[in-house]
């Protein structure tokens, strides 16, 4: 018996072996959960070739968070596949174009006036941060109301972040954007506390995915962060992550709810 026996888990965000949501998956599967798997239309081939690999027997349902008619048809895929209920929602979802990171304001050649620069290049930007608020915060509660006619009493949500109460060097728009994230996580612990449903987020130490190795210098990141951390870091293992997820999506935290909990080897307390 595992800590998931008899329980059902949507998982996002698994997308390559290296994933952290494919180490929440496979954790959650060895402690007995029926894992479920949802992929973007463009990679639905990617996620499920990791899902054969995790010897997850059941499709991969078409899910993109950005997408009204995709959110609207998710719960009528999953009962397609016989779900009656869901236990649990993983959200591990994330995006920040190139010219997003790194700085928050846009960068300038050294001499040029901010007010004459190219326009169509800040419209542009303003529209890619647009996309990067849909995908990053807001496909939380939009994820949520998609699957809530599945979400049963005593299920529990959770989302993946980066520590927002600082500003890491290359972090660039992320760092406002998880801020927004758990924000919406408080929200919705509040919203959803009347139906018994849990929603909580972890903050991870920083992990070696090939999303992050678009973030400006995070090897030296990775490096300081183990420095720091009381407990050290291992940014190559995500496995504490998705022990910890297991836990939050368990019976076994009942009352913990709205909460950005650190797993980071301790590095938040040391400043």
């Amino acid at each position: 018996m595992g800590l998931l026996s008899d329980r059902t888990v949507l998982v996002t965000g698994v997308l390559r072996p290296s994933s952290i949501a494919t180490r929440v998956a496979e954790v959650a599967a060895q402690q007995g959960a029926r894992v479920l798997l949802t992929g973007h239309p463009r990679t639905l081939a990617a996620t499920a070739s990791v899902a054969r690999g995790l010897g997850l027997p059941d499709p991969v349902t078409p899910l993109d968070v950005a997408d009204a008619d995709s959110l609207a048809a998710l719960a009528p895929a999953l009962r397609e596949l016989g779900i009656t209920r869901l236990d649990g929602l993983v959200h591990s979802i994330a995006r920040a174009d190139p010219d997003l990171l790194g700085t928050v304001l846009p960068s300038e050649p050294p001499g040029t006036d901010p007010q004459s620069a190219d326009q169509p290049e800040q419209a542009g930007r303003m529209r890619n941060l647009e996309r990067a608020f849909t995908v990053s915060a807001a496909s939380l509660p939009a994820f949520v109301h998609a699957a809530s006619p599945l979400l049963d009493r005593g299920g529990s949500i959770v989302t993946l972040t980066f520590d927002s109460a600082r500003a890491w060097p290359g972090y660039g728009w992320m760092g406002p954007l998880k801020a927004a994230l758990e924000a919406a996580v408080r929200a919705l612990a509040v919203e959803l506390g009347e139906r018994g449903v849990r929603v909580n987020a972890i903050s991870s130490g920083p992990l070696r995915t090939t999303a992050a190795g678009a973030i400006p210098d995070f090897g030296e990141l990775s490096q300081r962060w183990d420095a720091a951390a009381p407990l050290g870091w291992d940014a190559g293992d995500a496995t504490a992550v998705a022990r910890s997820a297991v836990a939050l999506l368990s019976p076994w935290m009942p009352a913990t709810t709205g909460q950005t909990i650190h797993v980071d080897g301790g590095a938040c307390v040391v400043g």
